[in-house]
């Protein structure tokens, strides 16, 4: 179906290439999952499939590919429409209508398809995807999940054989990330359709996938079935790198697989008691952020309920709830920008004088206090070259002996970025690592960040670690929202959970997650019901056999 024939892609501004000789063969009906750090040319493979590389990004682009007979050299990308359906990272930039059914019937009026085999199809993909009673719904009101699936589905109608999907659980909340990986694996397996998936959070979708296509960074392309390629893969999720240090052979890929082969390990750490993740926060922590009462609406409909939450100085508290539960909502309204409809938000002074609003000082100050991070990093990128990015922040913050130059932090979320790289043409990873580190470089009292982990591989979330471990350590307070439970189980301290616009749990992290089927981490879901979180938990307390390294 898909046949790269000794492909090399090279960029003008690059020194080496981005993809070096690379022969690969995707066989119809197969679940394809691509996986390789940030940078190190996921994008390019997809895009190359349906000639978006090079036709749009430019470059040049040796060899051949093949998609279904077809030469993407001769057929740019709306030659190649019929064949291939793409669905980017966030399914809001790809719609270009206002409802569920106009979505899905528009790229069949592109390829001038017959009025009546139109309906007949839309109907057949709100039936496959699940989507009929949305089909007048408007689009921006859909959850994250909805328009994910919508997404798809405004690219089946048109029939392809292939569909290459660029992260499409990245934004989703668990629940909804399954509800789009149960459409994605129905269409493989009742239609034969054959798709490529790019996805950092491997431990949502390593389950599903018929083989692994992994890119080193060296410009190869490495493919086999998952067990082999993650045996010795430079990234891997939790469930892999738990079988990797107890040494189980094959590696278990769900986590049904998983508890079966870890029966004698639960048995030899019974007892145990797992290492803390995180240090014990210090005694009588300083109020950072006193929040009481705070309530945002929009057009009369409540998005925040009448929430109450402190925010103390070294905690790192973790914001989860479903898509649409007002996560986002809250936390602009605790950085001043955003509505508050009710509700009193105060930062206490430092130096003796009054208590602030976010809301009512200038946003230099403003900033200084409570740093955001949106989801949207490019709300953030406005200059031409990072490096102009990266000078600015240093000056609007002042750099001092406080905070770290914005540069400094930047090659420790995303080391190798050039200077002069425009910060639009970064990955969606870079994007964010840049916006990270433009908030971060004003060293704010209170920093929230707004799925900060959507983009980034492991590598990039361990960096994000250590990052706010270090703010924390300055004795300042982070709260992060997200959907990615492994990065809560490692990172914080603390849970809250929201749901319609209250909060419904809040506690700590032990405690919230594990008493949760959707948020628990893997390793918690594996070494049941022992208390433990991470993998570097259970493997510091895996009980040495000198006869066996491996253990």
């Amino acid at each position: 179906m898909i046949h790269f024939d000794q492909v090399t892609v090279r960029y003008e501004d690059t020194a080496e290439p981005v993809l070096r000789e690379v022969n690969l063969t995707v066989e119809e009906g197969e679940l394809c999952l691509v996986v390789g750090h940030t940078g190190v040319g996921k994008s390019t493979l997809l895009g190359a499939v349906n000639g978006l590389v090079p036709h749009f990004t430019g470059g040049t682009l040796f060899g051949r590919v093949t998609v279904d007979g077809r030469d993407t050299a001769e057929h740019p990308p709306r030659e190649l429409a019929d064949v291939v359906g793409v669905v980017g990272q966030d399914p809001l930039d790809g719609f270009v209508t206002d409802t569920v059914e106009e979505e899905l019937a528009y790229a069949m009026e592109q390829l001038a398809v017959a009025p009546a085999t139109m309906r007949k199809r839309v109907e057949e993909t709100l039936d496959l995807l699940g989507l009929a009673d949305l089909r007048h719904r408007a689009l921006h009101e859909l959850s994250g999940g909805q328009q994910q699936r919508v997404a798809i589905g405004s690219v089946l109608t048109a029939h392809p054989r292939v569909l290459v999907l660029d992260e499409p659980t990245s934004a989703l909340d668990p629940t909804a990330a399954e509800e789009v990986l149960a459409a994605v694996t129905r269409l493989v397996h009742d239609l034969g359709v054959t798709v490529l998936l790019a996805e950092h959070r491997l431990e949502r979708v390593v389950q599903c996938a018929d083989r692994v296509i992994h890119l080193p960074g060296d410009g190869r392309v490495v493919s086999g079935p998952p067990a082999e390629i993650f045996r010795t893969s430079s990234i891997a999720p939790p469930i892999v790198e738990l079988g990797r240090a107890a040494g189980w052979s094959p590696l278990p890929l769900s986590i049904r697989d998983a508890r079966r082969a870890a029966a004698p390990l639960r048995t030899r750490l019974a007892g145990t008691t797992p290492p803390p993740v995180r240090p014990a926060p210090a005694p009588d922590p300083a109020l950072l952020l006193k929040a009481r009462g705070v309530t945002v609406a929009y057009h009369g409909v409540p998005a925040v309920r009448e929430v109450d939450l402190d925010l103390r100085g070294g905690e790192i508290t973790a914001l989860m709830g479903r898509n649409g539960s007002g996560k986002s909502s809250l936390l602009w309204a605790l950085q001043g920008s955003g509505p508050r409809k009710a509700g009193t938000v105060l930062v206490p002074a430092t130096d003796g004088g009054e208590d602030g609003d976010p809301r009512k000082l200038s946003a230099a100050a403003a900033r200084r206090l409570v740093g955001l991070v949106p989801q949207t990093p490019t709300d953030l990128l406005y200059l031409e070259s990072v490096e102009q990015e990266l000078d600015q922040a240093d000056a609007e913050s002042a750099v001092g002996s406080e905070a770290p130059a914005a540069r400094e932090i930047l090659d420790r979320l995303a080391p190798g970025i050039d200077d002069a790289t425009h910060p639009r043409d970064l990955s969606e990873g870079q994007k964010l690592a840049l916006a990270l580190a433009i908030q971060l470089s004003a060293a704010p009292r209170v920093v929230l960040l707004d799925e900060p982990t959507r983009g980034l591989d492991y590598r990039a979330k361990e960096q994000l670690i250590a990052i706010v471990d270090d703010l924390a350590a300055q004795g300042r307070a982070i709260v992060i929202s997200t959907h990615d439970v492994e990065f809560v189980a490692r990172a914080a301290d603390r849970v809250v959970v929201m749901a319609e616009g209250d909060v419904v749990a809040d506690g700590p992290t032990t405690e919230v997650i594990v008493a949760s089927p959707v948020f628990a981490p893997q390793a918690a879901k594996i070494l049941s019901p022992l208390p433990y979180l991470t993998v570097a938990q259970a493997a510091s307390a895996f009980p040495r056999d000198e006869t066996d390294p491996a253990r």
